[in-house]
Formats: C-alpha cells, structure tokens, sequence
C-alpha cells in the first residue's frame, strides 16, 4: 500500500502520491495541506477556490491561486460581499481565472453568508471546526466524502451557501487539517499529527 500511494523523490523524500513532481505541488504538500488552520481569511479563501475546483483539478486552480487572489481582492470577505453586477462582468473577462459565472456569483453570495456566520458564531473557524471527525479516521485514498463532510455540506446549503457539496465540503476538511490524511508513510504526517495536537480548536 505504502508504495502505492506514496512516492520518494531523489533525496529519499517520502510524499503522499498526488503531489507527483511539480514543484508548486509538492510545495503546497509540504507547508500547507493538511496544517490545522482556524483563520476566517484562510478558511474562506480555501473554500472558494475549493468550489472553483468542482470539476476540474487542483493543480489548476493552485496555479491561478494568485490570479484569484488579486481579482478578488485577497479573499477579504467584507469586500467580496461588496461585489456587484459589474464586478461580475469584470471576473468573466478575466482569461487568469476560472470564468464560471455561477461560481463567481456563488463566491459573493457565500462571502454575504460568511459575514453573518461570523456575527453569529464569532468566526468561520468557531463554525467550521465544529465538524471535525471525533476520532482518527484511518487513511483511504478512496475517500471522497465522510459523514462530517456531508453533514458540513447540507448545513453550508440550508443557510444558503453554494458550491459545497459533500466532496467540495471534504477536501476543504482535509486541506484545513481537521483530519489529517496524508499517508502515514509521508515526510511530514508526525509533524501534522503534533501540530493537530497542540492545536487549539476555536
């Protein structure tokens, strides 16, 4: 299993097997999947781009990461909710990110509900990391979505959020360190474990 689903670079570096050998990706791999983070900035961002990605790649949209972030004005929610029509036009003219239209609307209209989330659980992270899983779920590649996923997804959708569905909805878990789902064999799985462990849930 482990040679399945890992992969070892020249030096003897063990990774989980996604990253391949793009050094954007295994960047990302390395310093920021799977850290615990409890940010609203961070949060909100990663859930966008997590929506942008629905039907395409992650190496696709890390790659525009800091096209998306210019263009919607570093993810700062308060001025996202801001956007309008025109913005809107202005985000589908623009050939370095993903011109979605219902997913440009959906980021707007989930920065409005973010800004009331956060007036009523005092941040994202209060909200979100109510669903972390309550014990260690073991690794499996074939994973795609968990109770708390599905769980996260229909109460996103009841209060009106879109684009995020049960797999959009896991993959932000996993991205955010409320599990940590990196091969047990991976360089940095032990250091994830002791920072999940000092961690201090919001």
């Amino acid at each position: 299993m482990a040679s399945k689903y890992i992969t070892t670079d020249t030096k003897g570096v063990n990774r989980c097997w996604w990253c391949g050998n793009d050094p954007l990706y295994i960047r990302y791999h390395d310093t920021e999947w799977g850290r615990p983070v409890d940010d609203d900035h961070r949060l909100f961002e990663k859930l966008c781009l997590e929506g942008f990605q629905a039907g395409l790649s992650w190496i696709t949209i890390l790659r525009k990461r800091e096209a998306f972030r210019k263009a919607f004005k570093n993810f700062e929610i308060a001025k996202v909710a801001r956007f309008n029509h025109l913005h809107v036009e202005k985000l589908l003219a623009n050939e370095c990110i993903v011109r979605h239209r219902g997913k440009i609307e959906s980021t707007i209209n989930n920065a409005k509900l973010a800004l009331k989330m956060i007036e009523e659980h005092g941040s994202l992270g209060a909200f979100f990391w109510q669903f972390e899983p309550a014990k260690t779920m073991k690794f499996d590649a074939k994973r795609g979505t968990s109770d708390e996923s599905k769980r996260m997804s229909k109460t996103l959708k009841k209060r009106g959020w879109s684009f995020v569905g049960p797999t959009t909805c896991y993959a932000f878990i996993q991205a955010m360190g409320m599990i940590n789902d990196h091969h047990s064999k991976c360089q940095v799985y032990r250091e994830i474990e002791s920072m999940r462990r000092r961690f201090e849930r919001p």
